[in-house]
Order: structure tokens, then C-alpha cells, then sequence
């Protein structure tokens, strides 16, 4: 990891300090994703199978997942590993359960209700990798709060291993949550097939879940285009910024650093504290932790592109985070509560030294599908309310339009929009008449 003291850095050095890496909007990249997105259009599932024999080295027989596949998934599953997934899911839906919208009506004038209707957004496409390694949790993330808001049809894609078949793990986590049918695809090909549909797959009004950069690059493709899918934010390679002051523990600040890295070589993790001594130490406790893991090598490459920073402040850590805006935001400090006040941007946030990012990751019940990038200066993260359409609904009667029709026309004149004027003023002068017995 690069080390730094962000006080001796020019604004061109601190851009150069907090830039991600290498993002997947290469022309190369863009590209090819265009070829792979014009190819499913095209082609339908000819090209599915074959983009899933070319980067997923399967030879698939369909492409959907069947019955038999879901029953073999459980029953291969260990007791223990099915009983956590049971676990999560329960605390994921006791959070997204209560954070949900509801719906709300309220008199803005007297005769005047005004009221929001929550309706599910219809079909919806699930994502969820598996490159280097299989995410269950993210099935349960993405399907909980589907279900939770009511979709009628939740699609779901995750690539396929080289036997032709989905993670177990994924399958029964999916089925657990009520996803509808399952897909064996991934890459932007999966993104592509829900977005605009193949004889197999059934095209999606809003896309979700995170993935590598072809992923990423995919559904923000589709998202632009009229004839593809929304998206529910772009969610990319993981990245983490731990803000920690001279009393955290090296231990578990190089833990938590690892335990991002060794997501993905394009994964991100930056430290951040007012302790030169705290650095060295956290640098050589890395390097320790980082020899014992099974994913070494991926987590010395995303280390590689990684930061310690020494800043001046814990307030000016604050600032360095909310121009970084991270999907997680870890405060390994004596009082965490204290610096949320001061936190503008950040995926998702975790408080003092018991609360490993982990733990949102699995089981917390906050959701682990975050904005990366930096987009939590704009995007939130995944909830209940991302699958839902929010429609306003007014009524007004002929006392509340006496109220506030006059207000309307004022307004609709300024904008020199006769026609809406005249659609008050003219019930207006009929309920003028109305009231004076006069004829209509």
C-alpha cells in the first residue's frame, strides 16, 4: 500500500491519491460490451451459449435453472450453511421490513388530499456474480426486498461453473427468498438477455446487484437506452475507507482492509488517520495477515492500487471520506457517533471496533448492494423502496379547488399557460354559477 500525508499533496496529487482504479469505461472495454449487448439482441440464446462457453468455459444444456437443480442444491448443502443463510435472511427482512415506504395521504388544504400509493415495479433481473467466488449473500440482498415489495416476477443471473451448473449455496438462497426462475448466465450477457429479453429469458424493468467491470459497464449501456432496463445504481468492484485514530487496533484496521481487497484485484481500500504510528503499524500488520489468506494474490493486486493516508484531523479525515465517498465507510475511533454528523457521502457506514464491515456484508441487516465509484454522493443503496414506483394520487373537492384554484391560474398565467389556467378558471366560474342558483 502507497503511503501519503494528504497535508503535502497539491490538488492534483489528492486527485491522483483518491482516484479509483482503472475504471471499466476504456474505449476497449466499452466496445466490446456494445459487441456482446448487439450480439444477445440479435442472436438471442444462440449467443447466450455461446458467451457462456467463451468466458465461462460451460458447455450448457438450458439455460435456466430446473427443478432438479434446486433439489440437488439443497440437499448437497451443509445443515449449518443453510441454517445461516436462514439466519441473514430473517435479520435482512426485519430491517428492510421496517425501513420499507408506506403509503401516505394528507389534506395540504382543506378538500385538497393529496396521498403517495406504493406499487412493485413488475419484473425485475436479480445479478449475482461468481467469478472468483460465489456470493449467496448477495441473493439474499437482492431477493429479500423483491419480495418484500411485492414484484410479481423476479428473474435471476448467476453465472455458471465449468460443470454447467449455479452455486448451491446461490440456488437455495434464491429459492428462500421467492425469486421466480433462475438463469445460468453471467457477464454483460446476463445483463443483456433481462434487459431486452430472449426466447428463454423474459426481459426486466429494472436491473439489480453488483459485478465486475463488464457488468457495470453493461447496465450502464442498457440504462441509456430507451429500449433497455433501468438500473438500480452503478455498483462495482468493492472498495472500503477506514478512518482510524491512535488508539484503534492495527489488527483489526489491517483485517478489515483485507477483507475488502480480497474481493477482487480491482477492489479499492484506503486508511485514513491522524497516526503516523498507527500507519507503519496497520502497513506491517497487511502484510502479515496477507500471507496467511487463501486469496493472497488477489488481495496483493488490489492492495497494489491502495492508500494509507496520514491527515492532520479526524475532521479532516471526515472531508478526505466525503470527497472519496466510498460504498463502506468504517470509523475504527474511540467515538464513532460523534463524526456521523459530519459524514455527507458514504455507501454504508460501521461504528467503532466490534463492527466489522463483515458483518454488513452477511448478516446485519443493512444491505450490501452500495453505490461504488463514488456515486454514494448521489445513489443510496438497495432497499425496499428500489423496487417500488411512488404515484401520487389528488382529489379535489369543489370547496378545495375554491381554495387553491386561484393560486393555479396565478401560476399557470406567469407561465403563459393559458390552456391550464382556463382548466381551473373555467370550473371555477361553474361553481360560481352553481352557488348563485344562476344556469350552467
Amino acid at each position: 500500500m502507497k503511503r501519503l500525508d494528504w497535508s503535502a499533496l497539491d490538488e492534483a496529487a489528492r486527485g491522483e491519491a483518491l482516484a479509483r482504479p482503472a475504471q471499466s469505461r476504456a474505449d476497449e472495454l466499452r466496445r466490446g460490451v456494445e459487441q456482446i449487448i448487439a450480439s444477445v439482441r440479435e442472436r438471442g440464446d444462440a449467443a447466450l451459449l455461446e458467451l457462456s462457453a467463451k468466458y465461462d468455459r460451460c458447455t450448457l444444456r438450458a439455460i435456466e435453472v430446473d427443478e432438479a437443480e434446486f433439489a440437488a442444491a439443497e440437499a448437497a448443502l451443509d445443515p449449518a450453511l443453510k441454517a445461516a443463510i436462514h439466519e441473514a435472511a430473517e435479520r435482512i427482512e426485519t430491517f428492510h421490513r421496517a425501513t420499507a415506504p408506506q403509503p401516505i395521504a394528507v389534506d395540504t388544504a382543506p378538500g385538497v388530499r393529496v396521498e403517495r400509493m406504493l406499487r412493485p415495479i413488475t419484473r425485475v433481473g436479480l445479478y449475482v456474480p461468481a467469478g472468483t467466488a460465489p456470493l449467496p449473500s448477495t441473493a439474499l440482498m437482492l431477493g429479500v426486498p423483491a419480495r418484500l415489495a411485492g414484484c410479481r416476477e423476479v428473474v435471476l443471473c448467476s453465472p455458471a461453473r465449468a460443470d454447467g451448473r449455479c452455486d448451491e449455496a446461490v440456488l437455495y438462497a434464491a429459492r428462500l427468498t421467492g425469486v421466480h426462475r433462475v438463469f445460468k448466465l453471467g457477464g454483460a450477457q446476463a445483463i443483456a438477455a433481462m434487459a431486452y429479453g430472449t426466447p428463454s429469458v423474459p426481459s426486466c424493468d429494472k436491473l439489480f446487484g453488483p459485478g465486475n467491470a463488464w457488468v457495470t459497464e453493461a447496465k450502464l449501456q442498457v440504462s441509456a437506452d430507451p429500449d433497455g432496463a433501468a438500473i438500480d445504481m452503478p455498483a462495482g468492484p468493492s472498495e472500503v475507507l477506514v478512518i482510524a485514530d491512535a488508539d484503534a487496533s492495527p489488527v483489526f484496521v489491517a483485517a478489515d482492509l483485507l477483507s475488502q481487497a480480497e474481493h477482487g484485484p480491482d477492489s479499492q481500500v484506503i486508511l485514513l488517520s491522524p497516526s503516523a504510528a498507527l500507519l507503519d503499524k496497520v502497513a506491517l500488520e497487511v502484510d502479515r495477515q496477507c500471507a496467511e489468506l487463501p486469496r493472497a494474490d488477489i488481495a496483493r493486486q488490489a492492495l497494489a492500487q491502495s492508500r494509507l493516508i496520514l491527515v492532520e484531523s479526524l475532521d479532516q479525515a471526515l472531508h478526505v471520506s466525503n470527497r472519496y465517498a466510498p460504498e463502506h465507510l468504517i470509523l475504527q475511533v474511540a467515538e464513532p457517533r460523534v463524526l456521523l454528523d459530519g459524514i455527507d457521502s458514504a455507501g454504508s457506514i460501521f461504528l467503532g471496533a466490534w463492527t466489522p464491515e463483515s458483518v454488513g456484508d452477511y448478516c446485519s441487516g443493512s444491505n450490501h448492494v452500495l453505490p461504488t465509484y463514488g456515486y454514494a454522493r448521489s445513489y443510496s443503496g438497495v432497499s425496499v423502496a428500489s423496487y417500488q414506483k411512488q404515484i401520487t394520487v389528488q382529489e379535489v373537492s369543489a370547496d378545495g379547488l375554491r381554495a387553491i384554484g386561484p393560486c393555479t391560474a396565478t401560476l399557470a398565467a406567469a407561465e403563459q399557460l393559458e390552456a391550464h389556467r382556463r382548466a381551473v378558471t373555467l370550473r371555477l366560474a361553474a361553481l360560481e354559477r352553481m352557488s348563485s342558483g344562476s344556469p350552467t
